[in-house]
């Protein structure tokens, strides 16, 4: 007779036999990149998200399900697993969520800061908010010109809207799009696709690092494959171990989408990603014809990476070996050291077993002679002691009293 199954259990199973495919859920390939998987899967967010659905039920779960699917495949290794193994090898409890913090309350707000600043990396997307806004066209957007930065203050969980007109041979020779903040202030720059209802649609987006006295954050459409460092892959297991943290260091560095502008006009904004505060930031946007050098740097640089990210592949093979022969041998030497002065130890003793002299005898004939050479000691001092009492009573021969008569 089979075991009985709780509903709970019941429904557990139903969900697995339900679970569709990644890819199917979020309209891509099996060859899509990371940006395209991002890109799908904030389009189908922004639709069922439920700050815009309300309490449908049938939207929840859609987007429970795309939110799992992307889980999957923005992770290389949980992708890697997925695609040779399918859902048993993917442990949905480790799943890492991306969070809204416009719809988190003052005291979950709270908790997420807490745990980012003890160095707990917390994914957050931009307001559901601020995308169905764009997408409507309801949105207030100012005019960059190239060269000439702006700098502004954005709130919390809001973003401030930018379009830039390119011509062909600006293009042709190049744009980037940066930001930074001289108060170290986290933000997200993004970049829409202009839709056909005037609406603006989140195609790209890049999160501000750490780079030395700043944080920044570029876009760059140079005309050949630009690669991004995305700092989350992997980082909580890097954070667990500094070797993976090392080996893994490198994951992140994928080509972005879109190598290149077309001419017209393009949109950017920069979204503030503070917890609590307000951002201060600069953006520039840049036409990068007197730039011919940088770029072709940077075209090295990026294939010195890629060529780094193979040999730390092999690398690591031969390092786990490595690592695991010196722990052995390291297990084996303290092994050794104990065993040795173990032996050392019983030879001693066997040593001092040649005598025949009972135990309790020899540890009281030790004690006397202890005993008796502390008594000569202190013997010695006492009659050093009389010794010198007795010179001091000793008349000296100016002392004495002659009688003459």
């Amino acid at each position: 007779m089979p075991p009985h199954r709780s509903k709970s259990e019941k429904n557990d199973g139903m969900a697995k036999q339900l679970r569709r495919d990644p890819y199917e859920v979020l309209g891509v390939s099996r060859n899509s990149t990371d940006q395209e998987i991002k890109s799908a899967y904030r389009k189908m967010a922004l639709k069922y998200h439920p700050d815009k659905n309300g309490n449908d039920p049938v939207a929840a779960d859609m987007f429970k399900e795309v939110t799992f699917s992307y889980n999957i495949l923005s992770d290389p290794d949980k992708r890697h697993q997925y695609d040779t193994a399918g859902f048993e090898a993917v442990e949905a409890e480790n799943q890492e969520l991306e969070l809204d913090l416009s719809s988190l309350g003052a005291v979950n707000t709270m908790f997420a800061a807490l745990f980012s600043k003890l160095g707990v990396p917390i994914k957050t997307t931009v307001s559901a908010t601020v995308l169905e806004e764009a997408l409507n066209g309801v949105v207030t957007i100012q005019t960059l010109l190239l060269g000439q930065p702006v700098s502004r203050k954005v709130e919390k969980q809001c973003a401030h809207f930018y379009s830039v007109e390119i011509t062909e041979e600006e293009a042709r020779d190049g744009f980037v799009c940066r930001v930074q903040s001289s108060d170290k202030s986290k933000f997200k720059l993004l970049y829409f696709d202009l839709e056909e209802n005037g609406g603006l649609s989140l195609a790209l987006q890049e999160d501000s690092a750490k780079t030395g006295k700043v944080t920044s954050a570029g876009m760059y459409f140079l005309g050949f494959p630009v690669y991004r460092l995305d700092q989350t892959v992997n980082s909580v297991a890097a954070a667990k171990d500094p070797d993976t943290a090392f080996f893994k260091k490198l994951d992140g560095f994928q080509p972005c989408e879109i190598t290149e502008l077309k001419p017209g006009t393009h949109f950017f904004a920069v979204y503030g990603d503070n917890f609590f505060k307000s951002v201060s930031y600069t953006i520039e946007a840049i036409c990068t014809a007197p730039f011919i050098e940088e770029k072709e740097n940077l075209r090295a640089v990026e294939a010195e990476i890629l060529s780094k990210r193979v040999e730390l592949s092999k690398f690591e093979t031969e390092y786990r070996e490595v690592l695991a022969q010196f722990t052995e041998m390291t297990t084996r030497y303290t092994k050794e050291m104990q065993e040795i002065d173990e032996l050392l130890k019983q030879r001693n003793e066997i040593h001092a077993s040649y005598t025949m002299i009972p135990p309790s005898k020899r540890s009281s004939s030790r004690s006397r002679s202890k005993g008796v050479s502390r008594e000569a000691k202190e013997g010695e001092v006492r009659d050093r002691k009389h010794s010198t009492r007795d010179r001091t009573k000793k008349k000296r021969w100016y002392n004495i009293h002659l009688k003459i008569d």
